[in-house]
């Protein structure tokens, strides 16, 4: 069991808490947190008079937040031991710093350049806290992509306004629609117009290695002026749950990344190394449960997860959290699965654990197989059936076609609860 640090918390944003985490992939199971938790989105800021301090967050470990400054030498330029005269000969170097370069070609200055203009920094406050995280411009109009966890106290009449990167003015902003159980909303800026927007990039073609890069508002230092970092993609089909002292969310099949995410980073890109967004920033591991620190284990939401989700939330409101539930654990079939597992297609959803008890189990369904179908719609990656699963009720009856190496069958299942 894992500890998360989510980037914000749920539904109460008067500080980070812990929560215990499996970290599979899966259509994840409920979960119940035996601690409470910290999304890696919001992050506290001291609220401004006459709003009362709020309890720090446990990532500052009741402390102030110290940043140190390491002088290192180097070849290029450093400062020489004192002359007999007493003065100091000083020698600098005429040479520009050489720019990181991705696979792409591109260096990640120019991709900032490219990407940073589209980022926002999101304020939240209400009468006695003070939240940050991050948002992704979709739609000239200000039409802006967030984490759910990082604005649901706007449901409760909290204050939203967001920050351009590069200027200094807050705007104010307005929700248009939340989905709690997959963590995703949108909210708008007002009068916005002319606005850059983000691309999104192909998630189910990623790869364990690829390079990528996390814009966002870390730790909430300075609205405007985004943090970034640089990694790789570490893991594919995580599953996680991450939340509050009072709501918790198992999120599945998301990125697993070792670029260095921080609370505020929350609701911000995930970008592949052409710029284009592949995953949502969300969640980053804590503390082991013998209380070891993880180290350098972020996640973040598919795009093509996102996309999926869009025109609902277009519509408005708030999307409920509670649907119908098959109970596997599960990951996007690849050529490379197909290879590693020698299995017979190279798409679908792979199987990799039924939870005891649940529609799955009952119907039959067994790790290693391949869901290739659900009541006859294609089902080509595990996204699609998360997609399919969140617009069924519970009760539903769904026929599911399944490919496993004994060949291809056909079970019914009959839906059950998904508390998150």
């Amino acid at each position: 069991m894992l500890l998360i640090k989510s980037l914000g918390s749920i539904p109460n944003m008067n500080g980070m808490d812990e929560i215990q985490v499996n970290i599979v992939s899966s259509e994840a199971p409920p979960v119940e947190p035996t601690k409470t938790p910290i999304w890696p989105s919001p992050t506290p800021r001291p609220p401004v008079s006459p709003v009362p301090p709020k309890r720090r967050r446990r990532i500052l470990a009741g402390a102030a937040l110290l940043i140190s400054t390491v002088v290192v030498g180097g070849v290029s330029g450093y400062v020489a031991a004192p002359k007999n005269s007493g003065g100091y000969a000083i020698y600098t170097s005429n040479d520009n710093p050489g720019a990181a370069v991705l696979p792409s070609g591109m260096t990640v200055p120019s991709l900032v350049r490219r990407v940073s203009p589209s980022v926002v920094s999101i304020d939240v406050r209400t009468s006695s806290a003070e939240e940050q995280g991050t948002g992704m411009i979709l739609q000239s109009n200000g039409l802006v992509l967030t984490n759910a966890h990082v604005v649901h106290a706007a449901l409760s009449g909290a204050t939203m306004t967001v920050t351009r990167t590069g200027a200094t003015e807050a705007l104010p902003a307005t929700l248009v629609g939340l989905d709690a159980a997959n963590d995703v909303a949108l909210i708008r800026i007002t009068n916005g117009a002319n606005l850059p927007a983000i691309t999104f990039g192909k998630s189910d073609g990623l790869e364990v290695g690829d390079s990528v890069v996390a814009i966002g508002n870390a730790l909430g230092l300075a609205a405007g002026t985004p943090t970034v970092t640089q990694g790789i993609v570490s893991a594919l089909g995580r599953t996680v749950t991450a939340g509050s002292a009072t709501s918790s969310e198992t999120l599945s099949n998301l990125i697993q990344t070792d670029a260095a995410i921080n609370p505020g980073n929350s609701g911000g890109p995930l970008l592949d190394s052409n710029g284009h967004v592949i995953g949502m920033n969300t969640a980053v591991a804590g503390t082991m449960s013998d209380g070891t620190s993880a180290q350098n284990i972020g996640f973040a939401i598919p795009s093509a997860k996102i996309e999926s989700l869009l025109a609902s939330l277009m519509k408005g409101g708030t999307i409920p959290k509670q649907h119908g539930y098959l109970g596997v654990k599960i990951m996007t079939m690849t050529s490379q699965l197909q290879s590693q597992y020698g299995l017979t297609i190279d798409y679908g959803a792979l199987v990799i654990d039924v939870v005891s008890g649940s529609s799955a189990d009952n119907a039959g369904i067994q790790a290693g197989d391949i869901i290739t179908a659900l009541n006859g719609t294609k089902i080509r990656s595990a996204d699609a059936v998360s997609t399919f699963m969140a617009k069924q009720k519970v009760g539903a009856k769904v026929i599911v076609e399944l490919v496993s190496q004994s060949g291809k069958h056909t079970v019914t299942a009959t839906l059950g609860v998904a508390s998150n």
